[in-house]
């Protein structure tokens, strides 16, 4: 499990940073390479989905996304300054469960 745990925060991050670098480029005028990076980075994130040890691709990209909504609030609060109030931090914690229940129910 923390095999998993930690290729779902290095694909969020590069999903969340891939997707952070295009928004700057077309949203705040930042330099064309900033997407082109953007673009790499977001080619990375499927990549790295692809090293999970779970057989099912709906599976492991339902799982990652409640992962990713909690990553999405954390880059906010750190790179954005936009802070989580408490029913984005129990929304999140709800995705987490949804997580858990989806990657460790017990499957024949």
């Amino acid at each position: 499990m923390f095999q998993a745990t930690i290729l779902f925060i290095l694909a969020g991050i590069a999903e969340i940073g891939g997707g952070y670098l295009i928004w700057q480029w077309l949203r705040e005028g930042k330099p064309s390479y900033w997407g082109l990076i953007g673009g790499v980075v977001l080619a990375l994130y499927g990549v790295i989905a692809t090293f999970q040890a779970f057989p099912s691709f709906g599976r492991v990209y339902a799982a990652y996304g409640g992962v990713f909504i909690v990553l999405s609030l954390l880059w906010g609060w750190g790179i954005d300054k936009k802070t989580p109030d408490l029913y984005d931090w129990i929304g999140g914690g709800i995705c987490l469960i949804g997580v858990l229940v989806m990657l460790l129910a017990p499957r024949q």
